[in-house]
């Protein structure tokens, strides 16, 4: 590498310095002390800064607040406008105002740093310096955290244990196909967002995406929802209206709770996933119809075909590709996850500071088995973030249920279901504290005994009761 070339190099990689003032006294000074680590680049002019920094982004900027406009308040402005449009870039306010209040509002409006004239350069470069380098970890510290979120997360599925992997890659390997997939697990388990992220990775994704959930509809109703009806079909049937199935031509069909259907509704949609094709009620041809059926049920499918309440012929068309959805219970890591993450969306949506979790109420949840699942503890995140007060959630604001499933929790762990024997079970607790503290006393009982606030007479006959010769 030659010598302009090796220069040329060190001058890429040393950081991009934007220095704006219209002061001719400060140019010498910053260009003494700054220009030999920094890459500097001067600015007399207000309007052509911004324009810049769009073209090229600096690292940082060297804003003399009272000279953009008439008023500092002109250069607080610019200083908001210099954040919007970049927001990493340090941003160094230089003032001759030593108004406490004026600094204040400075950091308000996105200023790192204050320095107030006459600046020492020599200082300022050294601050410069550390707030780059802070920068520089805080910007590798948000690349860590987005990888690490994007390896918890797929579409809007939250969670990075081992079982929602497996559900990811079942997604998608099944997305790229037009497979019958059946979504099965608990109530709360997020079984749309499955069939959502199904048809995000596939090429339907911009095609109409119809959800339907079959236990939400009256059975006088759903029929004519499903596959619609001409004008005259029943009384109030005052024009013809195409079914959720027909609307969904060229697109996917969500069916949540099929199992809900009644076996009429069923033999009918058996006919139109086999034909592909849709007759409305009253209507007399049947018009195909380019559509991918994803099922969803909490049901246990197979029982209810031994019950007579599932017809088996709909169980196997159905059942091509089942995706199980594990509880949240099962997902081991998840639910510190998922409160993170809800704490994030619902303190921006409510427009209040980012609340933080107790570690012991963060355990609690942890512990907790939650019947409800996702939907269970999105929830309770929800009401914390609203009835909380202050920046972090304590024990104090739990319902009364998850406290005292806790307990019993705790209490399971010291009294199993078979129980104990007591005085057998006094004794071993007996022997380990005396073994304890002659261990901690190397061996010396009267050391011992002093540990345990009794006297050295009791620890000589705790030993030889419980057989302790030596530790």
């Amino acid at each position: 590498m030659t010598a302009r070339a090796a220069a040329a190099a060190e001058a890429a990689s040393r950081p991009r310095v934007v220095i704006f003032t219209t002061e001719e006294i400060v140019l010498p000074e910053a260009e003494k002390f700054l220009s030999p680590g920094f890459e500097t680049l001067f600015f007399r002019t207000w309007p052509d800064v911004i324009p810049s920094l769009e073209r090229e982004a600096a690292d940082a900027l060297l804003l003399d607040i009272d000279t953009v406009g008439t008023t500092s308040n002109d250069g607080l402005r610019a200083m908001q406008q210099v954040r919007e449009v970049v927001p990493d870039i340090v941003l160094i306010a230089l003032t001759r105002s030593t108004a406490r209040s004026l600094q204040m509002k400075a950091s308000q409006y996105g200023a790192d740093e204050y320095f107030v004239a006459p600046v020492d350069f020599q200082e300022l470069r050294i601050v410069l310096g550390r707030a780059l380098e802070k920068r520089a970890m805080e910007i590798e510290g948000q690349r860590v955290q987005e990888e690490i979120a994007a390896k918890q997360s797929f579409c809007e599925l939250i969670g990075g244990s081992e079982p929602m992997q497996r559900v990811y890659e079942a997604v998608q390997r099944v997305a790229g196909s037009n497979s019958t997939v059946l979504i099965r697990g608990e109530s709360g388990t997020g079984k749309e967002l499955v069939a959502r992220a199904i048809v995000a990775c596939s090429s339907r994704a911009e095609k109409p995406f119809v959800s339907i959930n079959c236990s939400a509809l009256p059975d006088t109703l759903i029929e004519t929802e499903l596959f619609g009806h001409e004008k005259g079909a029943f009384t109030d049937a005052r024009e013809a209206r195409a079914g959720h199935i027909e609307l969904a031509h060229t697109g996917t069909v969500f069916l949540d709770e099929i199992a809900t259907l009644g076996l009429p509704l069923q033999s009918k949609l058996l006919r139109v996933l086999e034909d592909h094709s849709v007759t409305r009620i009253g209507g007399k041809t049947s018009k195909k119809i380019d559509f991918r059926l994803i099922a969803a049920t909490n049901e246990d499918l197979e029982e209810m075909v031994q019950a007579g309440r599932f017809r088996e012929d709909l169980y196997y068309r159905i059942n091509v590709v089942p995706i199980v959805l594990p509880a949240l219970r099962e997902r081991p890591g998840d639910v510190a996850i998922l409160v993170d993450h809800y704490l994030r969306l619902y303190c921006a949506a409510n427009n209040v500071p980012l609340k933080h979790m107790d570690p012991e109420v963060l355990e609690v949840l942890e512990q907790e088995e939650w019947p409800g699942n996702v939907r269970e503890l999105e929830n309770l995140i929800q009401r914390l973030v609203l009835m909380s007060d202050g920046p972090t959630i304590k024990m104090r604001h739990l319902p009364q249920r998850l406290l005292v499933s806790s307990a019993a929790s705790h209490e399971s762990l010291l009294i199993p279901e078979e129980g104990i024997e007591f005085d057998e079970e006094m004794e071993r607790i007996e022997a380990a504290y005396v073994m304890a503290a002659l261990r901690r006393t190397g061996g010396q009982k009267t050391a011992a005994a002093a540990l345990l606030r009794i006297n050295p007479q009791k620890m000589k006959y705790l030993c030889r009761k419980h057989g302790i010769q030596k530790v």
